[in-house]
Order: structure tokens, then C-alpha cells, then sequence
């Protein structure tokens, strides 16, 4: 595959990452689902600590939306994607503000997205969310 290709397939994915983010921000359910997989698999941090399929991952957004601000903060704060002709991943870290007890607080966090070129169009098929562990 020529470098050419590499870059643009780099570059279309992290104009998705960063509109999927942006989404969040916005909680724009329909744009934050849009560039997922129907049998898209998710390993996250509140439970459940996995899901599968876009409903069940609908499903998983209202308790994030109720721990945050209006409107949330959902930032990238780091991003590196590796790119084939039809698979992907991007790693990332992020950054979100929850609230608990009414005290905002930061929760920097890691993001794995796995991607899959299907039909010609680059779709979430894996996301895995992880915190640091406390000792």
C-alpha cells in the first residue's frame, strides 16, 4: 500500500475520531453512533463492562451525559492511528470532567478504537475504554 494511501486513510479516520467526539459534546446520539459497526463491541469502564451491537452501546450514553456538565468535556488529548487498506486502530488519550457528590472532577482515560473498512467507508467496530489502576 503507498504512503499516499496510508495518509489519507490516517487522515479520514482521524476526521472521524475527532467529529465522533465531537458529538459527544453536542449529545448528538445519531452523529455519535454514525460511523459504527452494527455488531460493534465495546469494553468499558462503568458497567456495563461490555456491550455489543449499537443499541446496547445507545444504551451506555445517558449515565455518561448524567455524570457530566452541559455541555460535557470530551477532549482529545492525544491521538495515533495506524492504518491498513481495511483495518485500523487508533489509540488515544483523553480526557472528561465527571461530576459525583456535585464536585467536578478530571478523569483522564485511555481509548482504543478498532476500525474496519467496509463498503468503502471506515466504521467503529471496537472501542475500549480504561483508566489507570489505583493502588
Amino acid at each position: 500500500m503507498s504512503d499516499e494511501l496510508v495518509a489519507d486513510n490516517e487522515a479520514q479516520i482521524r476526521q472521524q475520531i475527532e467529529a465522533w467526539a465531537a458529538a459527544v459534546r453536542r449529545k448528538d446520539m445519531a452523529a455519535i453512533l454514525r460511523d459504527h459497526a452494527d455488531d460493534f463491541v465495546m469494553f468499558d469502564v462503568p458497567p456495563p463492562l461490555s456491550c455489543t451491537g449499537l443499541e446496547a452501546y445507545r444504551a451506555t450514553w445517558p449515565l455518561f451525559f448524567e455524570a457530566s456538565p452541559t455541555p460535557p468535556v470530551f477532549d482529545i488529548r492525544e491521538l495515533d492511528i495506524t492504518a491498513g487498506s481495511d483495518v485500523a486502530f487508533a489509540v488515544a488519550l483523553m480526557r472528561c470532567v465527571v461530576i459525583e457528590n456535585g464536585q467536578a472532577s478530571d478523569l483522564d482515560f485511555r481509548l482504543t478504537i478498532g476500525l474496519r473498512k467496509i463498503g468503502g467507508r471506515w466504521l467503529f467496530v471496537h472501542e475500549h475504554h480504561s483508566i489507570p489502576a489505583v493502588s
